[in-house]
């Protein structure tokens, strides 16, 4: 059914299959609810708060209530109950991403270009990680702090290091060069996501994540679980910027060998951006799709004092995104 009936809080796609997880992403990534107004977003959370208290207007379907609660979350911090800026919903991160990926992405790029692009990128992940945290307990400032300057060196520095390493190679020719060159941000942008992650999530290794049976009891706190939940994090972050950074590379360099393109050039930055957009809208959500955000482990795999409380076998842990 495209619209199930209603459940607070749920998702209305299949969360155990990809193509309900892809959908799921597709509906929190989509940039309309980006200009709603003030008076649609006090009229979904009136309607949410009815439903809350049993006392729905007459013929209200599930697909108002759906809508209601895809414009409250697009908008609102689901912890602080606060509005999140634009440029660091998830309905914005691919209109306003986009244009980051297209410059990262440019041919010919001066030193000073690409440094700038790489700190604009890892910038607005910064933020954007910042305005999505967990706010459910307080986090210090000094942990952001940290992962975005570890974000910014090693992108930067290794994006610097390739291109220079590229540039001063005398094994190839210039449009080998210039080929290789425009898959340089991929391993900045990966590398420097790994750091970020280790960097941010540093407590959670040390303090231990919550662990929950199948009706979302917490059971305990396992650092074994939260090894696997940041290390399994931290490759997914290595498949997400791929499909972006290396797809519209290689369109590119096949288009460039068409006579239209050979013959307007001018067209060369309107098919990049459009290549990019296409790449950042679809890819994006099939790979977060790929893997479902909640996790289980053995319990036999967890520490003694976990085992000794309870008799499932498996649990789950929310790995994040």
């Amino acid at each position: 059914m495209e619209y199930p009936p209603f459940k607070l809080g749920s998702s209305r796609f299949d969360q155990s299959q990809f193509s309900g997880r892809f959908r799921h992403l597709l509906d929190l990534t989509d940039p309309r609810p980006l200009f709603t107004s003030q008076k649609k977003l006090d009229a979904s959370i009136a309607l949410l708060e009815n439903f809350k208290r049993n006392s729905l207007p007459p013929g209200v379907t599930d697909k108002e209530l759906w809508q209601a609660q895809k414009i409250k979350q697009s908008i609102l911090h689901p912890d602080t109950g606060q509005k999140i800026l634009m440029p660091f919903r998830m309905s914005g991160y691919v209109p306003f991403g986009t244009p980051i990926v297209v410059g990262m992405l440019l041919p010919n790029l001066t030193f000073p270009q690409m440094i700038f692009w790489q700190w604009l990128n890892q910038s607005h992940n910064a933020c954007f990680n910042y305005s999505n945290r967990n706010a459910t307990k307080p986090t210090p400032t000094s942990r952001f702090v940290a992962g975005y300057l570890g974000a910014v060196t090693s992108a930067i520095s290794i994006a610097v290091g390739l291109s220079y390493l590229i540039k001063k190679s005398s094994s190839f020719s210039p449009a080998t060069k210039l080929m290789i060159q425009r898959f340089v941000p991929y391993p900045a942008v990966a590398s420097a996501n790994i750091c970020n992650v280790l960097l941010m999530r540093n407590n959670e290794l040390t303090e231990g994540i919550d662990v929950c049976d199948e009706n979302g009891n917490v059971v305990g706190t396992s650092k074994i679980a939260a090894r696997q939940a940041v290390l399994s994090t931290a490759g997914t972050r290595v498949i997400l910027p791929a499909p972006l950074l290396i797809i519209p590379p290689i369109v590119m360099s096949l288009l460039e060998k068409t006579r239209f393109l050979q013959r307007n050039p001018r067209f060369h930055l309107p098919f990049n951006a459009l290549a990019c957009t296409l790449s950042f809208g679809l890819a994006l959500p099939a790979c977060i799709a790929l893997f479902p955000q909640y996790a289980s482990i053995p319990t036999k795999d967890l520490e003694p004092e976990i085992q000794a409380v309870t008799s499932e076998k498996t649990l789950i842990f929310n790995k994040g995104l």
